[in-house]
């Protein structure tokens, strides 16, 4: 919203483009990191990882871009089942529902007859705009859209995805493991400082948070690649 000689951008405004594109980001460098660690621990070829990079690259970014249309599409289903129920409402019953939005800004501390001139007001101007808003919790600012979440989950898989699977192609032979693990948490800490700068948070942990968790499944996965490369070997 912005006023003559003073605008305003709030960071709520990315929530929803930033919440797919992080995590996308997220689970690509994590999913084919961890991957390609695993399987590089089992004394892997680099064929064998450039092909198992690139498969988990594809169908990752995929299975991400689905998941996300189809959840995201459920969120907005309801918020339009929601919507119709209220313009019923509205239609039905609406000295209830007019009483209902004053009760609402009374709650927030409005004064009853001030609450009620201003629900009366809204409704006037826009009544499913007003309930929406105030009652159900709906706005333009947070509505579900799954075409952009399913496209910004997608991209940004492929992206993060891409960091692990160059660092094990260029990674001198007998030190892919611990490349592609130094290079995909030194992404997941700069994908950390992205999403704080963009959201507003601390940064120190945000940054902590995706490195830790980064670290540990990654590790799990080298020692998981490792004893099935040896028991193999073994046999």
């Amino acid at each position: 919203m912005s006023y003559e000689g003073h605008e305003e951008h709030h960071l709520m405004h990315r929530s929803n483009w930033l919440r797919a594109a992080v995590l996308g980001s997220n689970d690509g460098i994590l999913s084919t990191a961890s991957l390609l660690a695993g399987i590089a621990a089992a004394s892997a070829g680099r064929a064998d990882l450039l092909l198992v990079g690139v498969a988990a690259l594809i169908a990752g970014a995929m299975s991400m871009a689905a998941g996300e249309y189809v959840s995201v599409s459920s969120q907005a289903d309801t918020e339009r089942a929601d919507l119709a129920k209220e313009k019923r409402a509205l239609k039905e019953m609406p000295e209830e529902e007019l009483r209902e939005l004053a009760d609402i800004y009374e709650q927030r501390g409005v004064e009853p007859k001030t609450a009620l001139a201003v629900a009366r007001q809204l409704t006037e101007h826009d009544a499913l705009d007003a309930h929406a808003r105030d009652e159900i919790g709906i706005s333009p600012v947070v509505t579900a859209q799954p075409l952009q979440a399913a496209v910004s989950s997608a991209l940004s898989f492929a992206v993060g995805a891409l960091l692990p699977l160059i660092a094990a192609m260029l990674a001198p032979a007998g030190w892919v493991v611990f490349t592609v693990i130094a290079a995909s948490l030194a992404s997941l800490a700069l994908l950390g400082l992205f999403s704080a700068q963009m959201s507003g948070a601390g940064a120190t942990r945000a940054v902590l948070r995706v490195v830790i968790w980064g670290a540990a499944a990654m590790v799990a996965t080298s020692l998981v690649g490792h004893l099935f490369g040896a028991n193999v070997a073994a046999v």
